[in-house]
């Protein structure tokens, strides 16, 4: 028992490493975008700020995800199933550079295992729904709140004449960049946490609080969770932030401010009420808030690509799961066979993809010059800083 537990927590922290590098494009990629920070120091700059979220954030939306499955259906094979899928959703996406959202992942994966563990009694539909409202409500209010912030960036350039790429919008972006690193870490390590202490609590290892609600985190829990997190932000996933910073739609640094603005808020917002909501999908919808906003409008068609892959993101998670955890449950001999031929391909492809893919120095060749981004007039003058700038 003991063995087996320790083999799913550090399976957990590989998928917490993949939220990581995965995730990293949430709050560095439009300091990257608009040159506000080199970017082969941005991923340093984010997981800095994704591990200090833990000396400051609790562990509500650690609890929303470990009660997902219900404690007397969330056995060892349930976990590794939830788990596995999530992790090849995370390196499946990642490849094609899709920002899809790691917190979707894993909450399908869990809800596909215990659907296959135990049907519908073994859910519990007071965390999934909150799962559910954040998926809907965060973009959406990112959108929102982006949209806003780019006409108050507007009002301020027109006030102090500032043009669109003026030091002050950069000093603004690494402040903010900085906030989103930090909410990432306080939303996102809690997933892993949730998902630990899942096992834990099932294995008799930790305990429900006094209150009858709250599962116990051991607080080296915590501190592996967000370990884990920062360091695969640490290591990049330059696809996704080439997506997300580049393909969406063009940024400065005055719509960058209003972009992590939007996410910010949406973040923030979400793990203050114990949601665990997408950064991934706060993150994107404050981009295309700002790009609308700023009058650059946004590449339709990768947007319509990111809404199929977030659509798809929890069936798909939950069928892998549930034909994962329907592999462990072969004879003994044939489900070590079956299951360890999948992990081995499926880990060799993996490591094959992370040795052969983008990285900071492509990214960076990519970017846009200080000098193209000066000619590059918005659609919508009213909204320019262009003019006599200071």
């Amino acid at each position: 028992m003991l063995l087996s537990v320790i083999a799913l927590v550090a399976i957990a922290l590989i998928f917490d490493f993949t939220n990581g590098f995965h995730d990293a494009a949430n709050s560095v990629a439009t300091v990257v975008a608009t040159r506000a920070l080199p970017a082969r120091w941005a991923p340093a700059f984010a997981a800095f700020f994704n591990f200090l979220a833990y000396f400051v954030i609790g562990t509500a939306v650690a609890n929303t995800v470990a009660k997902t499955v219900k404690t007397e259906f969330a056995g060892q094979s349930v976990i590794f199933a939830a788990l596995f899928a999530a992790i090849a959703w995370n390196y499946v996406t990642w490849r094609f550079g899709m920002p899809s959202s790691s917190s979707h992942a894993i909450i399908g994966g869990l809800v596909g295992a215990g659907l296959a563990a135990g049907g519908t009694a073994a859910i519990s539909l007071d965390s999934v729904s909150k799962a559910a409202i954040g998926i809907a409500a965060s973009p959406i209010a990112a959108i929102v709140i982006a949209f806003g912030a780019m006409y108050l960036v507007a009002g301020l350039q027109r006030l102090f004449r500032l043009h669109d790429n003026h030091p002050a919008f950069k000093g603004a972006q690494l402040l903010s960049s900085a906030a989103l690193s930090f909410g990432h870490g306080a939303n996102d390590a809690q997933k892993t946490m949730g998902v630990i202490a899942a096992l834990l609590l099932g294995a008799g290892y930790t305990s429900v609080g006094s209150d009858g609600k709250t599962v116990e985190v051991p607080e080296w829990v915590a501190v592996s969770a967000y370990g884990a997190i920062a360091m695969g932000t640490l290591w990049g996933g330059w696809k996704i932030i080439e997506t997300m910073g580049l393909k969406i739609t063009t940024l400065h640094a005055n719509s960058g401010v209003a972009a992590n603005i939007g996410a910010t808020m949406a973040v923030f917002g979400a793990t203050s009420v114990g949601m665990p909501i997408s950064t991934t999908h706060a993150t994107a919808g404050s981009v295309i808030g700002a790009g609308v906003g700023s009058g650059r409008g946004a590449n339709w068609r990768i947007v319509g690509e990111m809404l199929i892959a977030w659509i798809l993101t929890i069936p798909a998670t939950a069928a892998l799961a549930a034909a994962t955890l329907w592999l462990t449950r072969l004879p003994t001999v044939w489900a070590w066979i079956t299951v360890g031929l999948l992990v081995a391909s499926f880990g060799g492809w993996a490591l094959a993809a992370m040795l052969n893919t983008v990285h900071a120095a492509d990214v960076e060749a990519e970017i846009p010059s200080e000098t193209e981004l000066a000619e590059d007039e918005p659609v919508r003058p009213h909204l320019s800083g262009h003019g006599p700038v200071s």
